[in-house]
């Protein structure tokens, strides 16, 4: 069973296999599969971004047409294939029903932007769609008693998406936006952070390092401080007890000096009487 697991895990992250789409979260998708295809080939992204290569020759009157198979040269041939190899990749990634929405079309750049169409909208659709994700980033605090962890999960997904839509925020603004974004509770550890860093180098990976590292400081201080009141209150818990049995005893005792003195009385107010009828 644990040799399968790591086999589905490698094969889930490998490099050569390209990410898989079947309807869900396109622009996490297709930013994936841009960099995918580029890793590959730089030419085969070339032709899904501008389109296949057609071959066309100039005729007598000056006129360029495409050429018919029989003129076309090696170089036409391996030139137009790049558009199949750029199909065979896309096609790869997609579901079966994903697949059947484009198997008929045979330019890559098509198929990219039928997809694009197809799961982001036209370009009104995409414009509000980008403009609702810039106000989840201008927006954007740590919410209270959230981790940093949770916190940058919520950020993460927001600057993807704004990139999936090829809205890239440079990345000296995503620290800054990010390091004040945090609560006042953080206001020590974000001037600490400016006063010896210089943000337009400071990497996102290395702020949010610095924020965990300060935030597992601080719990384990608030750790320390809650074991301390809870030692403070057991020790006066025990004390008050203490002094509650001594209170008791001194109680009991005074009680017990008080019935042996009232015996005491009552002995001699016997022997009184006693002398009395004898007198008598």
């Amino acid at each position: 069973m644990a040799s399968t697991s790591t086999s589905n895990l490698y094969e889930s992250q490998s490099t050569t296999k390209s990410p898989f789409f079947n309807g869900d979260n396109y622009p996490y998708w297709k930013n994936r599969m841009r960099l995918f295809i580029k890793s590959m080939d730089y030419t085969v992204w070339d032709v899904v971004e501008e389109g296949p290569y057609i071959p066309v020759k100039r005729t007598d009157e000056g006129r360029l047409v495409p050429k018919v198979k029989s003129e076309m040269t090696e170089e036409d041939r391996r030139r137009m294939q790049v558009n199949e190899k750029a199909l065979h990749i896309i096609f790869c990634a997609l579901g079966p029903d994903i697949y059947l929405k484009v198997s008929s079309i045979e330019s890559a750049k098509e198929v990219w932007d039928t997809l694009e169409t197809t799961y982001e909208g036209t370009s009104d659709v995409k414009e509000t769609k980008i403009g609702l994700l810039n106000l989840s980033y201008e927006n954007f605090k740590m919410d209270p008693d959230e981790s940093i962890s949770k916190m940058f999960d919520r950020f993460s997904i927001i600057i993807n998406s704004l990139k999936g839509f090829d809205e890239v925020i440079p990345k000296d603004k995503l620290v800054r936006k990010l390091l004040y974004s945090l609560p006042e509770s953080w206001d020590g550890k974000r001037t600490t952070i400016i006063e010896a860093k210089n943000l337009k180098t400071l990497k996102l990976d290395e702020l949010v390092g610095s924020l965990l590292t300060h935030e597992i400081m601080k719990q384990g201080r608030e750790e320390e401080k809650k074991k301390e009141e809870r030692r403070i209150e057991k020790h006066e818990v025990g004390k008050k007890k203490k002094l509650g049995v001594a209170l008791k005893a001194s109680l009991q005792e005074e009680s017990s000096s008080s019935e042996e003195e009232d015996f005491e009385e009552l002995v001699m107010i016997a022997k009184r009487f006693s002398q009395f009828m004898k007198f008598n």
